[in-house]
């Protein structure tokens, strides 16, 4: 980046807060982003993950420069190092990054959520811009820590939130915001999955060859390697590595709220399921989560459900298995991925949706990259999906506990419920430290 190009982020962050209000509840650094070191303005980018979720964000940015790809497992690594030929290959993403960041302008992190935290903050300390999947973190202290560090580096970041490029999450946020259903007081938001359940499997077996499991655990506690219980899918089911449907899917559904009513943290959790199980997540899972007045935002009551907790009808309407419900003092909206609907029907007769205030998205990961190039904001920024990823996450320390949660956010407390503390970061192995 020359010096003229940073002058014009400078610029653009002193003269466009109107704008940037629109895009993101963030906060926005001054620093400069990173000087690019490729001299065909392209970012030379390294990658954590190859396959799944991670190769469609490899996707994403594959028009950039691939210079380092890094996978636990030999046969998704090798599979990638044939489309990008020049990049260079490693099992531990601590030495890639340690090693390749100085030539390096940027991470895309899409492993599994336990590595989620330690990778993306020893590549945010080394400099490098970051797109993160979701959640962000595995722990509601990591997100904090992630979303400090990135700041105070200055470094361009996008949670792997995609949906959130799509039209319809834009409308539903204009139609909100415009006032349209009056006063909202409260959201419905229910995904009809189940990562949960099942009890840990006895003894283990030699892993693949293939696969390097000691770097697969990376922080979480040594366990056996038992095939089809854990890599390359069912991980999501465990406490040492996932967070259930929670965690799978509420950055998603949750994020178009979090976006339409400016919401950022809760003041109280609570939260009802099964018997707490202490290795796997609960196969059905409700939150309530209370958000206080927000300016002239009234104070809002949001509830997930997810798993066999799915309801079937919301505030009176049938409903899919999936979606967000908004219900207001003028009207209700359905929304979901890539339609709304508003409610009762024969007063929304004829409703022209209001004028479009929130520009159209050149593409999530484009988003990211331009970011990274020029400093324009992103709109899933750590600043905005930092407290998304805390406020998910607490959702199921409350299920843990059993206790509803007071919450004072700027602590990163809850203030009646000690026993909280042991869900909100965790222990680490020896060399994957996040602090």
């Amino acid at each position: 980046m020359t010096k003229r190009s940073s002058l014009n982020r400078r610029r653009f962050v002193q003269s466009s807060g109107a704008a940037a209000a629109v895009l993101s509840s963030g906060v926005w650094s001054e620093t400069s982003a990173k000087e690019s070191t490729s001299a065909n303005n392209k970012l030379k980018i390294l990658c954590v993950g190859t396959a799944n979720r991670a190769a469609a964000d490899i996707d994403g940015v594959k028009g950039e420069d691939i210079v380092g790809l890094c996978d636990i497992d030999k046969n998704y690594l090798d599979r990638a190092a044939a489309q990008f030929k020049g990049a260079k290959l490693y099992s531990d993403y601590r030495e890639m990054i340690d090693k390749e960041a100085g030539n390096a302008d940027a991470i895309v992190i899409g492993n599994a959520d336990h590595n989620h935290a330690p990778a993306s903050l020893r590549a945010i300390n080394a400099g490098l811009h970051c797109y993160c999947e979701k959640p962000l973190t595995h722990t509601v202290t990591e997100a904090r820590i992630i979303t400090e560090a990135a700041r105070a580096k200055g470094v361009a970041t996008q949670l792997g939130t995609q949906i959130h490029a799509g039209d319809n999450y834009r409308r539903v946020s204009e139609i909100v915001k415009a006032g349209i259903l009056g006063d909202v007081t409260d959201v419905h938001v229910w995904v009809g999955k189940g990562w949960g359940g099942g009890e840990r499997p006895e003894g283990g077996e030699q892993p693949p060859a293939s696969l390097d499991w000691d770097l697969w655990l990376g922080p979480a506690p040594e366990r056996p390697y038992v095939a089809g219980r854990y890599h390359p899918a069912q991980w999501r089911r465990w406490w040492d590595f996932g967070q259930g449907t929670l965690g799978d899917m509420a950055c998603h559904y949750m994020d178009l709220p979090f976006w339409a009513l400016d919401l950022k943290h809760p003041t109280t959790i609570s939260a009802e399921g099964p018997e707490v199980h202490p290795e796997t997540c609960p196969l059905g899972l409700k939150v309530e989560y209370q958000f206080a007045k927000r300016g002239d935002l009234a104070p809002v009551k949001l509830t997930w459900y997810d798993g066999n907790m799915t309801p079937r009808e919301v505030a009176g309407e049938r409903v899919p298995g999936s979606g967000v419900m908004f219900v207001g003092t003028e009207g209700k909206m359905f929304a979901n991925y890539g339609s709304y609907k508003l409610f009762p029907k024969e007063k929304f007769a004829g409703f022209q949706p209001p004028e479009q205030t929130i520009p159209k998205s050149i593409g999530h990961h484009a988003e990211w990259i331009k970011a990274c190039k020029d400093g324009s904001p992103t709109t899933c920024n750590f600043d905005y999906s930092g407290a998304l990823t805390e406020t998910v996450l607490l959702g199921n320390v409350a299920y843990r506990t059993g206790k509803e949660l007071q919450w004072d956010a700027a602590a990163l407390k809850a203030t009646n419920c000690p026993e909280a503390d042991k869900y909100l970061s965790k222990e680490y192995r020896k060399g994957w430290e996040v602090s």
